[in-house]
């Protein structure tokens, strides 16, 4: 024993803090990170292989895996198109811009995944604020908060609320109703909605990187080759133009309309082709009369003009991407897909220069050129997020019975007549047997990451229940609030908000929830007073883009700085901690 833990114990708050430090200091994927504590806890031996295996099997994780199939039928009918329809409308003040958006989107939140309902409004809500006069930098970020707030409301909003009440009903054989914290939820909107009101000088008012990139063309220039140009016959690096000063060769374009694009040096040059380039225009422009070249008639590339066959996409860098602190030349990204790198937007600003060479950042934008079918989802081990503007799918008849669906699952479970798990069962595979999705939309819509972060933070959780480090975390906070049951409540919940703006709420929830349940039973209080103050915190993170992932998504399209999240979001998380504890207190006296 050593300080009142044994050494296995102490083994486990070692790989606690070491999946903390690799989340928040590291590219590693979450998933990866997770998985290999788990790893740790396995092959050590401190707790059961059983436990840690069985993390897998979980109700829970069943049950995330389920409601992803539930909500592809939504998304796949049009349900999400048929309340972006009409829910915004068009109101005449800000203020009133803000409500009409944060109250539909929370709405959506509690009983569908955040990230899909706020991937879908970002496209929307930027031309939205174009049509209102506003910038989008002054909704995307009351976009993200309502999706987080209005989760807290449902079991089923978000991941926290599911693996708490699953660990609640593991210790204590009571099961939760999918609404037991909405009451306390809905206070916490209302107040997080005025208090976004309020806080509005505080957002910024930036250039988004869509308006930025509207003016690609200027930054991209196309020559034509005279048919009795000495390149005729040449390749591109015997030629030059591989390798050009302020410049690349993204594209050429043959006189039979053939398009080539990821231009090998290899390719030659013919009379009639017309060269797109990329860059800074000045010094392109010196190739023309370098290279006797001449001026195409018309520029290729707009956001409103691409081959038939090709399409402009625009995506974010994320903070853990691969690309950071490289250029897009070092990698084989661009040949591996097809695909051209255009131009750079930063901070609303379209980085200058060849975009080829520029050496990427955090929450740069990308415009590339791409083929139809190209799936930005494809590309998460580079942790790149679509900025999508529209939808393919469009509300039809269907839409009424998936939502009818989505609804017979609340109902039924929240009744009492099935277990959340039996009746989200049953909704998924009637989601797939109406064809309101496809198999494989079904299996394409589960986010096996997000299990894998699930049930790796189940096995921390039981590892630290099991091992007696919640008792003896318990036992200090005890002499620290001499006592007082309120003290405790508001410690672990501030501190649980700051922690999850720089990890996973999932994991913060797993790792906090022992100590929050054995602190209430050694104070002989009620554990369901500091269970559902819990749920409200891991995921009341405002103040750090990489606090939740829908930050992220409106991260690159708002055209943000990391300081503007911290702004009006550290006031954020002070004024919700506030309303949670004055709210679970009213609701669930201790």
């Amino acid at each position: 024993m050593l300080l009142g833990l044994s050494l296995a114990a102490w083994f486990v708050v070692f790989v606690v803090l070491l999946v903390f430090v690799l989340q928040v200091c590291t590219k590693l994927p979450s998933d990866l990170v997770f998985l290999g504590g788990m790893g740790l806890l396995l092959v050590s031996g401190v707790i059961p292989a059983g436990a840690v295996l069985g993390s897998f099997s979980s109700s829970t994780v069943v049950l995330i895996g389920a409601l992803f199939v539930v909500i592809s039928g939504l998304v796949h009918t049009g349900f999400l198109q048929w309340v972006v329809r009409y829910c915004l409308g068009s109101p005449k003040t800000y203020h009133k811009a803000v409500i009409r958006l944060m109250l539909p989107v929370a709405a959506l939140s509690s009983f569908l995944n955040n990230t899909a309902v706020v991937a879908l409004f970002t496209g929307v809500v930027r031309l939205w604020a174009k049509k209102l006069g506003l910038a989008p930098s002054k909704l995307l970020i009351p976009l993200s908060y309502a999706s987080g707030m209005g989760g807290i409301c449902t079991l089923i909003g978000t991941p926290p609320n599911l693996l708490i009440s699953g660990f609640y009903t593991k210790e204590t054989g009571i099961a939760l109703s999918i609404f037991t914290p909405t009451l306390a939820g809905l206070f916490c909107l209302v107040v997080g909605v005025l208090s976004v009101l309020a806080l509005s000088r505080l957002l910024p008012e930036r250039v988004s990187p869509e308006d930025a990139l509207q003016g690609t063309s200027t930054y991209t220039v196309e020559l034509m080759v005279p048919t009795m140009s000495s390149l005729v016959g040449q390749t591109i690096k015997e030629a030059g133009l591989h390798q050009v000063d302020g410049g690349h060769l993204i594209e050429i374009i043959r006189l039979d309309k053939e398009v080539i694009t990821a231009v090998d040096d290899e390719e030659f040059i013919f009379g009639g082709d017309r060269l797109i380039f990329s860059g800074n225009v000045e010094k392109i422009l010196e190739i023309r009369d370098t290279y006797q070249l001449v001026n195409a008639t018309h520029h290729v590339f707009s956001l409103d003009e691409v081959e038939k066959d090709r399409k402009l996409r625009m995506a974010t860098v994320g903070f853990k991407s691969s690309f950071i602190g490289r250029r897009m030349s070092d990698t084989a990204f661009e040949e591996d897909n097809n695909l051209v790198l255009v131009a750079i937007a930063r901070e609303g600003d379209v980085v200058k220069g060849s975009p080829r060479e520029v050496e990427l950042k955090a929450g740069d934008t990308l415009l590339m050129e791409c083929p139809q079918r190209f799936h930005m989802d494809r590309q998460s081990k580079y942790d790149l997020m679509e900025m999508a503007s529209e939808s393919l799918y469009k509300p039809d008849k269907r839409t009424l019975y998936s939502s009818l669906i989505m609804i017979a699952m609340v109902a039924v479970s929240s009744l009492g007549y099935l277990t959340l798990l039996q009746a989200a069962f049953i909704a998924a595979f009637a989601m797939i047997i109406c064809r309101f999705c496809t198999i494989e939309q079904a299996r394409d819509s589960i986010d096996w990451s997000l299990l894998m972060i699930f049930a790796g933070s189940i096995s921390l959780g039981t590892a630290i229940q099991d091992t007696g480090i919640a008792e003896w975390i318990s036992q200090g906070i005890l002499v620290l609030c001499d006592g007082s049951p309120i003290v405790a409540l508001a410690g672990i919940c501030l501190v649980g908000t700051f922690i999850t703006e720089f990890t996973s709420n999932t994991a913060t929830a797993a790792i906090f929830f022992p100590i929050a349940y054995q602190t209430a039973v050694n104070m002989d209080v009620s554990p369901l007073t500091f269970c559902v103050a819990l749920m409200i915190s891991v995921s009341s993170s405002f103040a750090t883009p990489i606090g939740s992932p829908t930050h992220m998504i409106v991260y690159g399209p708002g055209g943000y700085r990391f300081t503007d999240f911290a702004r009006i979001g550290i006031p954020m998380n002070f004024i919700i901690w506030i309303a949670n504890l004055f709210i679970t207190l009213l609701l669930f006296p201790l």
